[in-house]
């Protein structure tokens, strides 16, 4: 079945993957909401650090594409590109929320707090992706294969990663249930998609750039050294009380 009539009530529907994407604004709102209020920083001052997010994820999703037509870069092809990916998003929010912290003097460490409703909302947003008929894999025989109208069974990669980022939501919420990963659950989390998105992307029809590797698998194997350090430099010091879980 095309996935686009997953979405058609007896005529075609256009609004399908706004509608989606609106929803993981939606679940990552409605999810994150108990854990800001526990945060000790003032309600304007999460307003700013959500706004930088937001902002921060906006510019990494597009700025492979962007860098790839810069002779085309202009205020009107960034707003009206549909272009992005999760990879450059996911790690120009997490930059986007430490930047808008630095210029707020903000020193409360929040990450553990947005890891799951990130999580969660791009799981579903990738479920978008799939009713949009984009971001799909290399043809395959299996019985599950999907055509994305045209004609070749493909791999339905956006439901793998729906599977992935949706797994990922369920193990960061029990591991902050359980106190584990203190301070490190919003790094875990983008550890664990650089290694998945490595892997991933030898099912998808990527250009390759290096040595058979694609441009995001590089960029991954760039980054998680990055992340690494970051994850190093936030170990807790060992003569501090560990955190209490927060439910």
């Amino acid at each position: 079945m095309n996935p686009h009539e997953l979405f058609e009530l007896g005529q075609k529907t256009r609004w399908s993957y706004p509608l989606v994407m609106s929803a993981a604004f939606l679940v990552a709102w409605l999810i994150g909401r108990p854990s800001r209020q526990r945060l000790p920083v003032e309600p304007w001052q999460q307003r700013r650090i959500a706004a930088g997010a937001l902002l921060g994820a906006v510019l990494g999703a597009k700025l492979p594409y962007l860098l790839a037509n810069a002779e085309r870069l202009s205020l009107g092809f960034f707003f009206l590109s549909t272009q992005k990916t999760i990879l450059g998003g996911l790690v120009g929010g997490y930059l986007g929320v430490e930047a808008a912290k630095w210029s707020l003097g903000v020193r409360v460490k929040t990450g553990d707090s947005f890891a799951v409703p990130v999580a969660a909302a791009i799981a579903v947003g990738r479920l978008g992706c799939f009713v949009g008929g984009c971001c799909y894999g290399l043809p395959t025989t299996l019985p599950w294969g999907v055509d994305f109208g045209d004609g070749i069974p493909r791999h339905p990669t956006q439901l793998y990663e729906f599977a992935f980022h949706a797994a990922a939501a369920a193990a960061l919420w029990e591991c902050r249930r359980r106190g584990l990963f203190p301070r490190q659950l919003i790094k875990l989390y983008i550890l664990t998609y650089l290694g998945y998105r490595f892997a991933s992307d030898f099912l998808r029809p990527e250009a390759t750039v290096w040595m058979s590797l694609t441009g995001y698998q590089l960029a991954t194997v760039a980054l998680v050294p990055l992340f690494a350090g970051l994850w190093m430099a936030d170990r807790q010091p060992p003569n501090l009380t560990p955190i209490a879980p927060n439910l």
